[in-house]
């Protein structure tokens, strides 16, 4: 059913593509495809406040992940005294943090099979189906198949109520996608990012999708640690080492004067992926939460008597 549903959104992106001048085509970027990145966490940008760093480390710096194949790491610690957090968000920070030193499972959007919105999507998924058409771009993220939609010329309703994506509305400029999105819900779990940073429902995030050159794209996701998966990891197939094709970059800004003592910005930089040739073009990673855990901070839900 879900795999259908792809195929009618790809249909119906290709019709509504269809119908653009021949000027419009050529002015704007198509992002369609799958693109991946063998990586968590955030890059970090050319200059300004910088999003939050994992203190795990190994002697040169480099990320430990959690075993030869794959790039998650065995803890996940912000660095809790970074300027950019305010004294609540940086005692949030510890505290997930500490919990992940004593071995406990986090609860996070990611593990609680939640809508994960941006930025913390970007830190976590490794990889994301853009399918594009006139009036909305849509994104589907690998893990849960998360759908985000992005309504292309639009506004913001006047009275939005938040959602865990909030809502985002984008534009072109030029060769970027600017996406714009607000109305994020702030309830537990929803954080920022994979170290428990909290935020507020005034949390407004701005995205710009471009491509890039894709010696770049190699470039950074060797500097930055990204690893080859396995053909059947995480339900994707490896990485398209050709260079000539295009890379994708996702350049962000985070503001929220609750959480933050400033705006800061990060990125991602993704590469095209191949499909898996047992899984297919795009695969089906169902997200089913624990029924007895929901994690070290939450408790499950429970009636000490009965409704009926």
């Amino acid at each position: 059913m879900l795999l259908r549903s792809i195929a009618i959104l790809l249909l119906s992106s290709a019709f509504v593509s269809s119908a653009w001048s021949a000027e419009t085509l050529e002015a704007i970027p198509d992002l369609t495809g799958i693109w991946g990145r063998g990586m968590a966490f955030f890059e970090p940008p050319e200059s300004g406040p910088g999003p939050l760093i994992n203190l795990v480390r190994k002697s040169d710096g480099a990320l430990v992940p959690a075993d030869p194949c794959c790039a998650i790491p065995r803890e996940w610690r912000g660095d809790w005294t970074s300027p950019i957090l305010k004294p609540n968000a940086a005692e949030a920070v510890k505290k997930f943090a500490e919990r992940s030193l004593r071995g406990e499972v986090t609860s996070d959007m990611h593990s609680n099979c939640f809508a994960e919105p941006p930025a913390f999507a970007m830190s976590v998924q490794f990889a994301l189906n853009i399918l594009q058409g006139k009036n909305e771009v849509i994104l589907v993220y690998l893990l849960h198949n998360t759908v985000r939609h992005i309504r292309l010329n639009a506004s913001h309703p006047a009275t939005l109520r938040p959602t865990w994506q909030g809502d985002s509305v984008g534009r072109f400029e030029g060769n970027t996608l600017v996406v714009d999105t607000i109305g994020i819900k702030a309830d537990p779990p929803s954080t920022v990012d994979s170290f428990g940073t909290p935020h507020t429902e005034a949390l407004h995030v701005v995205e710009r999708f471009r491509l890039i050159d894709g010696q770049i794209a190699a470039e950074t996701h060797k500097k930055y640690g990204a690893r080859q998966f396995q053909i059947g990891g995480y339900g994707m197939g490896l990485t398209d080492e050709d260079v000539t094709k295009k890379g994708l970059q996702v350049e962000f800004t985070v503001e929220d004067a609750g959480v933050f003592t400033t705006p800061w910005s990060g990125q991602v930089t993704c590469r095209h992926r191949l499909p898996d040739p047992d899984i297919g073009h795009w695969p089906e990673t169902i997200c089913a939460e624990n029924p007895q855990f929901l994690g070290s901070d939450l408790s499950v839900p429970h009636a000490d008597t009965p409704d009926f």
